[in-house]
C-alpha cells in the first residue's frame, strides 16, 4: 500500500486570485480534502460564519493562542492577524486526508520552515491587468483598500520563486483538476513510502534464496 498519511498543503496567492473559489471546486469534487480554517481577527464580510470561514477572534484573543503556541503558524497582513490551529491539522493528516491551508505567503513560509516536506502553492491569476479588474469588480472595498491590496500583491510577487508550484487561475475547473494532480502526485514520492520500498526489497531477497 502508499502512503496513507496525508499531505499538508499550503496554498497561496494575490488577494484577487480566486483561492476561495477554487478550494470550493476542489472540495466539491474530491472527498479526501479537508480545508484548515484559519483564525482572524478581521472584521467578517456578509455572509460569512463564525467557524465555518474563519475563526474570529478579538486582537486579546488571538495573542493568547500564541502565547499557548496552539498555532501552527502566524502573521499579520493588511493590519489584522491570521494564523492556523494547529490540533485540527494535525488529526486530520493522521486519518489520511490531505489538509490545505489557504494562507498568506508570510505563513506559508514558516510553515514550510517547520514542516520541510509541506507542499506550496501558488495560486495567481493569468495577468495583473486580471487582478485588478477582479478587484475593482467584488464592490466591496473602497479604492484606498484595493491599492493597498495591490501594494501587497507586488510584495508577494517577490517571493513567488520559494514555492513548489504556480497554478493559473483562468479558467476555474482546470485550475481545481491541476491542483488535485500535483497534491495526488506527493503520495508517490519515495520519502513518502520508504516502508513499502524496503517491504519490496526483502520479498525480492526471499525470491532470490528460492525461498
Amino acid at each position: 500500500m502508499m502512503s496513507k498519511k496525508g499531505v499538508l498543503v499550503v496554498v497561496s496567492g494575490f488577494s484577487g486570485a480566486g483561492k476561495g473559489t477554487l478550494m470550493r471546486a476542489l472540495m466539491n469534487r474530491y472527498m479526501n480534502y479537508a480545508l484548515s480554517v484559519s483564525a482572524t481577527t478581521r472584521a467578517p464580510r456578509e455572509g460569512e460564519e463564525d467557524g465555518r470561514e474563519y475563526f474570529f477572534k478579538t486582537r486579546e484573543e488571538f495573542e493568547q493562542l500564541i502565547k499557548e503556541d496552539a498555532l501552527i503558524e502566524y502573521a499579520q497582513y493588511v493590519g489584522n492577524y491570521y494564523g492556523t490551529p494547529k490540533d485540527y491539522v494535525e488529526k486530520q493528516l493522521e486519518a489520511g486526508r490531505d489538509v490545505i491551508l489557504e494562507i498568506e505567503i508570510q505563513g506559508a513560509l514558516k510553515v514550510k520552515e517547520k514542516v520541510p516536506d509541506a507542499l506550496l502553492l501558488f495560486v495567481a491569476p493569468p495577468s495583473a491587468g486580471e487582478l485588478k479588474r477582479r478587484l475593482v469588480g467584488r464592490g466591496t472595498e473602497t479604492s484606498e483598500v484595493i491599492a493597498s491590496r495591490l501594494q501587497r500583491a507586488a510584495e508577494e510577487a517577490e517571493g513567488m520563486e520559494r514555492y513548489d508550484y504556480l497554478l493559473i487561475n483562468d479558467e476555474l475547473e482546470q485550475c481545481a483538476e491541476e491542483m488535485h494532480q500535483v497534491i495526488q502526485s506527493q503520495h508517490h514520492k519515495v520519502s513518502e513510502n520508504l516502508s513499502l520500498i524496503q517491504q519490496i526489497g526483502n520479498e525480492l531477497k526471499v525470491f532470490m534464496k528460492g525461498e
